[in-house]
């Protein structure tokens, strides 16, 4: 478009027409006069932007863009006020609508934008999340402790924290042999079907965590509750395993997913617990204010749990099919625990140069 002359976009036929009033050719011609060098700057400085990025101008021009922009919508605005001929408004309306891509629009590619949220955006979110993450783990923490112990004491809290249709047979009365096949066995998924398996499973999993995250406004409490009640099931799978004599076993066969998924969750909580503490603890603003400025990390850790979720399902639906090593595991399970834990603390941080202004 910006190879065409200014005059062939002004005069293209649809305002001088044979039939239009003299006065209305003048007026619309003195104004164009007056004005016309302003649009033919701004229109340059606005194609180089599109074919090279604002980055190509130099302040200067930068900031003749912007003042140029300013004075092409306050032209647009004046030309249709009196309502001058048709042509010339379709290029003010053009001009400006490019001019305000350049001026407004984001400059960076999806690709930096997600470069920025992975490398520097969560792990400072979770940086700043200490409380949060504190509920998050600790509301897993407790829930596992208390079904564990439970259920060791009495086997029969098990039925009352584990749904009959996530234990399947695997029930305090089933036999050490037949808990064992289900922890180095195929658990009844062919090769073949192991990707509609991990579908499942993330599925699954996302629908938990998007629900805790969710009632996590409501001053924290339902999101530490649901979360305490992943930690029973937990814990009560544990304590069964455990009483058979398979406590090393289900420890490798849980850790090479759980480390992964159950952090997620506990994120997930995170996320919730810190808009429910800004709304409860609002400090110096108005509750509005503190969950809107929480919001934005609270999405982050939203983020960084489902993320984290697409992974545990791939490991779960695949690689704790195929890894049938308890050593191999724990390798895998707990490697991805400490890939998590240095991305999330030495992500993002900036450095001396950048956090002391210049002297």
């Amino acid at each position: 478009m910006s190879d065409i002359r200014i005059d062939d976009r002004i005069d293209g036929g649809e305002g001088f027409k044979a039939g239009a009033a003299p006065n209305d050719l003048l007026r619309s011609a003195r104004f164009r006069l007056e004005r016309e060098v302003h649009w033919r700057q701004l229109d340059e400085l606005v194609s180089r932007a599109e074919k090279g990025g604002a980055a190509t101008l130099s302040y200067n021009e930068v900031r003749n863009l912007a003042s140029g922009y300013r004075q092409a919508m306050n032209s647009l605005s004046v030309a249709r006020d009196i309502s001058l001929d048709r042509a010339l408004i379709a290029y003010l309306e053009s001009l400006c609508a490019r001019a305000y891509l350049v001026v407004y629009a984001p400059q960076e590619s999806l690709g930096g934008l997600m470069s920025r949220v992975l490398l520097k955006g969560i792990p400072q979110a979770v940086r700043r999340s200490a409380l949060p993450l504190f509920i998050g783990f600790l509301a897993l923490v407790l829930g596992a402790f208390a079904g564990y112990r439970l259920c060791s004491s009495d086997p029969g809290w098990f039925y009352t924290f584990v749904p009959p249709e996530m234990a399947d047979q695997r029930t305090p009365d089933a036999s050490a042999d037949y808990l064992r096949s289900t922890i180095y066995g195929n658990e009844r998924h062919e090769s073949d079907g192991l990707a509609a398996f991990s579908a499942y499973l993330f599925s699954h999993n996302t629908g938990i965590a998007v629900l805790i995250f969710a009632l996590g406004v409501f001053l924290s409490v339902p999101s530490f509750v649901l979360t305490f009640y992943n930690g029973l099931i937990l814990g009560a799978f544990f304590a069964m395993f455990h009483r058979k004599g398979l406590g090393f076993d289900v420890f490798g066969w849980l850790s090479i997913h759980g480390v992964t998924e159950l952090a997620a969750i506990s994120i997930a909580c995170a996320g919730g617990a810190g808009l429910g503490l800004a709304v409860l603890l609002p400090g110096g603003r108005t509750r509005r204010e503190a969950l809107r400025h929480q919001g934005h990390d609270a999405v982050k850790l939203a983020i960084l749990a489902a993320l984290m979720l697409v992974v545990a399902a791939f490991i779960e639906g695949f690689l704790r099919q195929l890894v049938q090593d308890t050593i191999w595991r724990l390798v895998i399970g707990w490697g991805m625990g400490l890939f998590w834990v240095s991305w999330l603390l030495l992500a993002g941080r900036e450095g001396k140069s950048e956090r002391e202004p210049a002297r």
